[in-house]
């Protein structure tokens, strides 16, 4: 049994000598901290991507994190104290900078999926994860299983915008689902106030862009494909409909060339992606742990489609028409996906979005 099974059942027992001893006082007690937690905004209970419900009865004390994402949006709520451990971790330049030196000081689980002994033996009281059917983001390991979590006394919630997303049962067409992850880990960790706040402001910036926009008819607005560079150049893989990556390129004015596939990621071939002729196309690296590994992943990228024989003729290729923003930022819903969404729009339609 873990430490902290340990201290629940030692907690449990301090409780009921109390209350033999004490003359009833215990259950006054109990009554202020069931007042105490309704005023806090607790229980609070959330699903998982197949309805399965977790009950939060307090905020969790010990959070670890599958990846950089999920840590940056506990940052971003102020929960980042209570985060004791990460997979997948930022790298430099990756975390936005008010949170890089905390980001920094997080324990490291697993530089990819974190190992399942090491995650069922973290102490945690809560992983938050962003990878349930994320195949194509890497060898996923072998995860614990929900009574294996339960019995380690670790509760499992996802960013089901990006975890679920195979199994959302229809196309992404904005943030709504990155709004309600957001809103949802605030309830879990008690900053709801700040969940609120961070929403707001993203409807905000997305808000500027589709009022720029209004004008531009749907048929209009540039063709768009989004090229996963880590996902191997023998057989590309297609950004589907169901992907957060869908609404953020369709928000910021583009037409996502795959956005007729059901799903959240598909292999196509080199033949499909000549056939859409994309007008622009954005180079998908995944973070490399410094600004100089990034740009020479990018370089590499882009090399690849302009002397690939497939894709050297295409037009976006011929005049340069590539974008230079990281995979996460675009396939990973988090509060800067309504930057995302901006800063394509301005690549897209510089004259409307400023």
């Amino acid at each position: 049994m873990r430490p902290r099974a340990w201290c629940g059942v030692l907690a449990a027992v301090a409780l009921s000598a109390t209350a033999c001893g004490g003359g009833g006082g215990g259950g006054e007690k109990k009554s202020d901290d069931a007042a105490a937690g309704a005023r806090s905004g607790f229980p609070v209970s959330v699903t998982d991507c197949m309805g399965a419900k977790t009950t939060f009865e307090s905020a969790p004390k010990r959070i670890v994190t599958s990846n950089a994402a999920s840590l940056e949006l506990l940052m971003w709520l102020g929960a980042g104290d209570k985060v004791a451990g990460t997979g997948f971790p930022p790298g430099k330049g990756a975390m936005p900078g008010q949170y890089a030196d905390r980001a920094a000081k997080v324990p490291v689980l697993g530089r990819t999926v974190i190992p399942k002994e090491k995650l069922l033996g973290s102490g945690a009281d809560l992983y938050v994860d962003s990878f349930s059917s994320m195949k194509n983001m890497g060898k996923m390991g072998d995860a614990p299983t929900a009574k294996e979590f339960e019995t380690a006394g670790i509760k499992h919630v996802f960013l089901k915008s990006t975890a679920c997303a195979a199994m959302s049962k229809a196309p992404r067409t904005d943030l709504s689902g990155v709004e309600a992850d957001i809103e949802e880990l605030g309830k879990v960790t008690g900053t709801s106030a700040r969940a609120a706040e961070l929403v707001q402001e993203m409807r905000k910036k997305t808000g500027a862009v589709q009022d720029a926009l209004k004008d531009v008819p749907k048929d209009k607005r540039p063709s768009y494909f989004f090229f996963d560079y880590d996902a191997g150049t023998k057989q590309p893989m297609a950004v589907c409909n169901r992907q957060v990556a869908n609404a953020v390129i369709g928000m910021a004015g583009g037409r996502n060339v795959f956005d007729g596939c059901d799903g959240d990621f598909k292999p196509v071939g080199w033949e499909d992606v000549v056939a859409k002729n994309p007008d622009w196309i954005q180079l998908g690296v995944r973070n490399r742990g410094s600004e100089e590994a990034n740009a020479k992943a990018f370089d590499e990228a882009a090399e690849f489609l302009k002397n690939f024989p497939a894709t050297k003729d295409l037009t976006a290729v011929k005049e340069g028409r590539f974008l230079r923003i990281g995979s996460e930022r675009t396939t990973i819903g988090g509060v800067r996906s309504a930057d995302t969404v901006r800063e394509i729009a301005h690549t897209l339609h510089p004259d409307r979005v400023k």
